[in-house]
């Protein structure tokens, strides 16, 4: 794996077998560990970092007790309120492990085990082909590998991507099944400045919660059951019980879901010219519909709670990155150092055998324009809908089924299949046909004027071509299917394919008319990817080999595998003569309340603030109580809930946000403005203890109250 020769602590989402190769960097940014000891991600301190929902966490008690975002698990919480049982609202505090509520039905926990380079395995029967038939191979050997690797009960394997098909890993995972919630604070703590506040600094959010992982009495992965004990971990992170101050080491370590800093300047203008503003503007209907629908009806608002914070998200993100990545003029940087770069392969002595591969890169990319808004808008019909989404699933199961398990596609396979079944089962909590219904025409009403060449005669068939046309199909649909029923959806999930094939139910009968158009996009977008894994290594070669010339970072794009990244608690200079201090206080919370929402602090949390006992908790030079800290850790998306560590390896905050100046770090890394924002785990501590306390979790975390 190649290394920066000059890495900078501000960026950088490291491996963690290449830590060690950068080991003088991290002791002089302030590292009191030895790096070798990071190198092995099933270890201590780094095994006890878990992926969560869709985020991070980690585990701090030797009982199973994980550490993460309150938006992380907000789903979790969502799933265990009711109109008359408001835990959005008005938070959780299990009273004992009996009380401990069972989270969705699909919600995961993994801890990673194994972490194998499996590059040659996995090009083997590549090497020669093109196009599909790359992509079809490189699937047929990855599935292959996952499904040797899964034959261990609880496991579940994947094959990631680095450096966009130069090296593959085979990543072994134990997964757990039963995750309950144990303490989630009220959303005016979690969520505190909501929209307002998202991607803003300075915050002052309380956003975590903790979750307690079970298995059976065996010790194994295993289904929620109220036999089932608390699962104990390979490891669990200390909390510090001394916080942070300005300019001290810190270390994150997380599961960042994807950056692009790697991809072409051709893909950065298709960012910022068209996908960040059509993306805006799709999803900002689609939260504008869900909105709507929560005002008429309360009990609507809290199933589609957790969709639209999903969504509110977001839009904000893309918002803030096409701004960031416009402030830092980061089309016209990435094209000069892409010209600059291809300018120096030019004189290398293997750059002319690059170069015919990386033209056909850049031809590739070009292709594809003509029709990504309408793969972008039949797209979100699987994953913006609910009983829509669990029929094209079934539908697409009937199709899978009867073929051996290795020739699946992807997400159907055997193993994938208790998963699909799980999220049927929650559709209704999540469900309610007239928002599904308005969230279908968001969609459709703007695929309908799409130019007609970008049409698709299936989509046709099934919403038609008018706004008419579709208020009326989607009536019919909705009102003939008995896909709502759950008994009923259970049963067509395990029904013979033949069954699928043949139903009348009105849901399945839309999801099998558009099949052959869903395959065909499907079919499209492989032979693209194809061509594109087998190529993309030849620009990787010439772009590593450039930056290391220029003593740049050189580490893999983000792909939702274990990363670490270290800095420092860092101020932040946003504009002309405007710069933020890195700690904020419990006194910014009542600055900004104003008693409706979202600043509309608990009373209790208020009343606590006035009494003013802060005592082991407040800050030893100021005598404040701390609430959230900046740093200039690089992180992205999946970052969320990631523990923050001081020099000694203790968790002293919880990662939740970035700055709007940054929201365009998965592009392109400024380190003028990018920061990160965490939970101060005192201000965590602190409210166990004096606002919702609960003194035996504070005991179980090795914390009791002051």
């Amino acid at each position: 794996m190649a290394l920066a020769l000059d890495a900078k602590a501000d960026e950088g989402m490291w491996l963690p077998s290449q830590l060690p190769g950068i080991a003088k960097n991290l002791k002089e940014a302030g590292f009191r560990g030895d790096p070798k000891d990071l190198a092995d991600l099933t270890r201590a301190p780094l095994n006890a970092v878990v992926k969560v929902g869709g985020g991070t966490g980690a585990f701090v008690s030797a009982e199973g007790l994980v550490v993460t975002n309150h938006h992380v698990a907000f789903g979790v919480i969502q799933y265990n309120s009711k109109p008359e049982r408001d835990l959005i609202a008005n938070g959780y505090v299990a009273p004992d492990r009996a009380g401990e509520l069972p989270a969705n039905p699909d919600y995961r926990l993994r801890v990673t085990v194994g972490f194998d380079k499996v590059t040659d395995r996995i090009l083997a029967q590549a090497r020669g082909k093109t196009g599909r038939a790359y992509y079809d191979a490189v699937d047929a050997a990855s599935k292959a590998l996952v499904a040797e690797c899964e034959k261990e009960e609880g496991i579940k394997c994947s094959v990631a991507n680095m450096f966009y098909g130069r090296d593959f890993y085979l990543v072994k995972q134990l997964e757990l099944r039963d995750i309950r919630l144990v303490y989630a604070p009220p959303r005016a703590i979690g969520n505190y400045g909501d929209e307002i506040d998202n991607f803003v600094w300075p915050r002052h959010a309380g956003d975590f919660t903790i979750l307690r992982a079970y298995v059976g009495r065996d010790g194994k992965p295993a289904d929620y059951s109220t036999d089932n004990v608390p699962y104990h971990p390979p490891s669990h992170l200390k909390l510090a019980t001394d916080g942070v101050a300005e300019g001290d080491f810190v270390m994150l370590a997380g599961y960042p879901g994807i950056t692009y800093r790697h991809r072409t300047a051709a893909e950065f203008a298709d960012q910022v010219e068209w996908r960040l503003p059509t993306s805006v503007a799709v999803l900002k209907a689609l939260q504008d519909v869900i909105e709507a629908q929560g005002k008429a009806d309360k009990d609507a608002g809290i199933r589609y709670a957790s969709q639209l914070q999903t969504l509110k998200n977001g839009i904000k993100r893309f918002s803030g990155e096409l701004e960031g990545l416009q402030r830092s003029d980061a089309v016209a940087v990435r094209r000069d150092d892409e010209a600059a770069m291809s300018s120096w392969l030019a004189a290398q002595s293997d750059g002319k055998a690059l170069k015919p591969e990386i033209d056909q890169v850049m031809a590739l990319i070009a292709q594809g324009k003509d029709v990504r808004e309408r793969d972008l808008l039949v797209g979100l019909l699987s994953t913006q809908t609910q009983l829509m989404r669990g029929a094209l699933a079934v539908d697409r199961l009937s199709v899978e089924r009867p073929k051996a398990d290795a020739a699946r596609e992807t997400g159907y396979q055997k193993r994938d299949e208790e998963l699909i079944q799980s999220q049927l089962k929650q559709v209704q909590r999540r469900y309610d046909p007239r928002v599904e219904k308005a969230l279908v025409t968001s969609l459709m009403l703007r695929y309908q004027r799409l130019p007609a060449a970008q049409r698709l005669p299936e989509v046709d068939k099934v919403f038609g071509r008018t706004p008419a046309e579709l208020a009326q199909a989607l009536d019919r649909i909705y009102a003939a299917t008995k896909f709502g029923d759950e008994a009923e959806r259970l049963r067509l999930f395990t029904a013979a394919p033949a069954e699928i094939e043949k139903s009348g139910d009105a849901l399945l009968v839309a999801a099998r008319t558009l099949r052959p158009a869903l395959l065909r996009i499907e079919d499209e977008r492989k032979v693209r990817e194809g061509d594109l894994l087998r190529l993309r290594p030849a620009y990787m070669q010439a772009l590593i080999a450039y930056r290391e010339k220029q003593g740049k970072a050189v580490y893999p794009d983000a792909n939702s595998t274990l990363r670490v990244s270290y800095g420092k608690v860092t101020p932040l200079t946003a504009r002309d003569a405007v710069t933020y201090a890195p700690l904020t206080t419990v006194a910014g919370i009542v600055e900004k309340n104003t008693g409706k929402e979202p600043f509309d602090a608990p009373k209790p949390l208020l009343d606590a603030i006035r009494k003013g006992d802060f005592a082991g908790y407040a800050d030893p030079k100021s005598g404040a109580m701390p609430v959230d800290f900046l740093s200039n850790l690089d992180t992205t998306g999946g970052n969320s809930g990631s523990p923050v560590l001081n020099a000694k390896g203790e968790l002293v905050g919880l990662n939740f946000d970035s700055n709007w100046e940054a929201v365009s770090a998965s592009w392109m890394y400024d380190p003028r403005y990018k920061r990160a924002i965490h939970v101060d785990m005192r201000y965590m501590r602190w409210l166990i203890d004096k606002v919702y306390p609960s003194p035996a979790l504070l005991r179980e975390l090795g914390v009791s109250g002051k």
